[in-house]
């Protein structure tokens, strides 16, 4: 079933945060090496994408649980799956193979949940992170000119990342955290590529973070700004995720609603970290935040980032279950 006939009719719901999952398995360096790795030069322990090869296991109940809890899309465990991100882990060789499993793991889950419910389709979701550089921001205070990393080597890398994720069964890519819009655009030219070279596309999601109380992404766009600077490129949707707890997101929502003519898709924190960098929010307290959201008609897809679990999902699920997705309109941008 082709996903956008869904999102015309229904929310449609995308799962919750891997990384706070995969902390409840207080895992050790071992878990992260396994058989495979154990002699490997480098500390290993934090690299969450790795135990898509170590702990496929771990990767594979993570899945389940979300789909239980009413997830129609589960984001592949690849949001550090760049050869930039695993640089800091010796690990740029095996991008590609950790690509494919990690979408070959979901693609498993989600074709055994649809089989089981074929009225509930599962779709699966090429998670790719805005890694660990910035292309519009120098980290050189002293030399403003400087950059760490170049558009051509941002693109080569998120090229090699989406063919493993396409390789191992993806049906969306979804290009998120974007806190940086010169990364996401060498991310969607990276996809644009691949797609002309292998004949073959699937649709694209692409989702910014607004980093405070400012309404801007880190590399000082506004919403708007931000949304019209990826709308050359065709787009399944445009969302928000991560960064801020739901209450906080909703005037950004609401100027994508208003202005974009896609779905819009959200999927905020847990609130925001306390001082142990932990989130509080309870699943009742989210879903009732969200449920605002949906009694505005302005979102098609929502579900959870940092702090967010099954139990969240799952009760955002619920919510989603009782109202009409946005329906898409002609935008009205500024000065229009």
């Amino acid at each position: 079933m082709d996903i956008r006939d869904l999102l015309d009719n229904r929310i449609l719901v995308l799962d919750g945060a891997m990384g706070t999952m995969i902390q409840r398995y207080k895992l050790e360096e071992n878990d992260f090496r396994g058989q495979r790795f154990k002699d490997h030069t480098k500390p290993l322990k934090g690299d969450n994408d790795l135990l898509s090869l170590t702990r496929p296991d771990i990767i594979r109940q993570i899945h389940e649980a979300y789909f239980e809890a009413g997830a129609d899309i589960a984001e592949t465990n690849t949001f550090n799956g760049t050869s930039i991100a695993q640089a800091d882990y010796g690990m740029e060789d095996i991008v590609y193979e950790l690509n494919v499993e990690a979408a070959r793991i979901a693609r498993e889950v989600a074709d055994r949940f649809t089989a089981n419910d074929p009225a509930k389709p599962r779709f699966v979701a090429g998670a790719i992170g805005p890694t660990n550089k910035t292309a519009s921001l120098s980290p050189d205070v002293s030399n403003p000119g400087f950059r760490a990393i170049t558009f051509d080597q941002l693109a080569e890398s998120y090229k090699e990342q989406a063919r493993g994720l396409m390789d191992g069964g993806a049906d969306i890519m979804l290009v998120e955290t974007v806190f940086d819009t010169l990364n996401a655009k060498a991310a969607l030219f990276a996809i644009r590529e691949l797609y002309k070279e292998s004949g073959k596309e699937l649709p694209v999601m692409v989702s910014g973070t607004i980093t405070d109380a400012s309404g801007r992404t880190l590399s000082g766009q506004t919403t708007e700004a931000f949304m019209i600077s990826v709308s050359h490129v065709p787009l399944l949707s445009i969302g928000l995720n991560c960064a801020l707890g739901a209450s906080a997101l909703r005037p950004y929502l609401k100027v994508l609603a208003q202005k974009s003519d896609m779905f819009v898709s959200t999927h905020p924190n847990a609130g925001l970290p306390n001082e142990f960098g932990e989130y509080d929010e309870s699943p009742e307290d989210m879903a009732r935040q969200i449920e605002e959201f949906l009694k505005d008609e302005l979102v098609n897809v929502v579900g959870g980032c940092c702090g967010t679990t099954p139990e969240h999902i799952r009760a955002i699920a619920a919510v989603a279950k009782k109202y009409k997705p946005r329906k898409i309109g002609v935008p009205s941008f500024a000065g229009s």
